[in-house]
């Protein structure tokens, strides 16, 4: 053996262990990319002359290019290695976070965030699938403090964006993105030595337990739309932004927590819970006149929207083997991502309709299509436990 490949042997220990954290880190800076822009569409819609239409179709550019990104990314990990993926991932958050600091027009604005998107739908495959890669038999809890990753980067995209401006935002992101991309080697050299083999196979798409997995993700993934869509201006008929702003970092702090928990608990019983959970907290929160009514309700809505997610992919997990997964994560994530562009979407028409006490029976047309699903599976399976071994 020669020297390199002793060197390469002596570091894959240290690789390994890092590698994990370094997913964590992966996560954070995928939600900070995708929460960063809230704080700066109102600089956008000034320096650019836009209205609310316009500013509407720059932010929906981003979930839309993800549904493209989870695509691409699905297909580059049955052929690549992950660290590949994510590699290549990363330069497009990066590459389009620089868009912002060097663009000064709205269409400069709007193909970087499309390329930003398409980057963060690599990013969550690609970590994704190093998971299953790295944590047989321990998906499940691996995944959920992966969710939980994603709710912290949720708190420090805003406090990028708070930073004043379009450049400085972006800077500070591509300057963060630029420190995090190192972290791709410990997945290099600590790769295990028998990887695991990740193929499309359509027929898990029939699975009574897929569609669970998935109407489970796509109410929580709506719930967190309401929540950060339509909600806030609800809120703002008692509390100023900055009151605000406090009030979503405790939701996003209860989200993390509650995805990390439940990571240690059956998916099934934490999705029914976290189902119900949403429902009450978005009606709650819709309904309320005074603060301790809006604080409840959505505390109540985040635990259920943290939950929610780690619950689904306990699921999809436990129903498909890893092995033949690549097609039902890519599906699985779409469709959470569709929740995620019809809750500003129907709660909106729902709250200039009919008001915001309204919005509750949004999510609990959502809950119908879960209660449905599970009535399936529970028909199909018959199983009292589906946690993942």
């Amino acid at each position: 053996m020669n020297r390199t490949s002793d060197a390469e042997a002596a570091q894959q220990p240290q690789a390994s262990a890092l590698a994990y954290p370094a997913l964590l880190a992966f996560g954070v800076l995928d939600a900070a990319g995708y929460s960063i822009l809230a704080p700066v569409l109102p600089t956008i819609a000034t320096t650019t002359r836009s209205g609310p239409a316009t500013i509407g179709l720059l932010v929906a550019s981003f979930p839309v290019a993800m549904l493209a990104g989870f695509a691409l990314a699905g297909a580059a990990v049955r052929r690549a290695r992950i660290s590949g993926v994510l590699l290549a991932a990363l330069t497009l958050l990066a590459l389009g976070g620089t868009g912002f600091i060097v663009g000064h027009s709205l269409p400069a604005y709007l193909a970087a965030r499309i390329v930003m998107g398409l980057g963060s739908g690599g990013v969550w495959i690609a970590v994704t699938f190093a998971i299953l890669e790295r944590c047989p038999g321990q998906e499940y809890v691996c995944m959920s403090r992966i969710l939980a990753a994603y709710s912290v980067g949720g708190l420090l995209g805003p406090a990028l964006g708070a930073l004043g401006g379009v450049r400085s935002p972006f800077m500070a992101y591509l300057a963060l993105a630029t420190a995090t991309a190192p972290l791709v080697a410990p997945l290099r050299l600590g790769a295990p030595t028998s990887s695991r083999a990740f193929h499309s196979d359509r027929t898990a798409l029939r699975l009574p337990g897929f569609w669970l997995a998935a109407a489970g993700n796509l109410l929580a993934v709506l719930g967190l739309g309401l929540a950060e869509g339509v909600l806030p201006l609800h809120f703002a008929s008692r509390l100023d932004q900055p009151q605000i702003g406090v009030l979503y970092v405790g939701v996003a702090l209860l989200a993390a927590a509650s995805a990390a928990t439940a990571g240690s608990l059956p998916p099934r019983w934490v999705l029914a819970a976290a189902t119900v959970l949403l429902v009450v907290g978005v009606t709650l929160a819709g309904a309320a006149t005074a603060i301790p009514g809006f604080i409840i309700g959505l505390a109540l809505a985040g635990v259920g929207v943290g939950a929610g997610q780690t619950g689904a992919i306990g699921i999809l997990l436990a129903a498909v083997a890893p092995k033949r997964i690549v097609t039902a994560m890519v599906v699985w994530s779409q469709l959470g991502i569709v929740g995620y562009l019809a809750g500003p979407a129907l709660g909106g028409a729902v709250a200039q309709a009919f008001g915001y006490r309204a919005l509750g029976m949004v999510s609990l047309a959502a809950a119908a299509v879960v209660t449905v699903a599970f009535h399936v599976f529970q028909r199909a399976s018959g199983s009292p436990d589906d946690r993942p071994a």
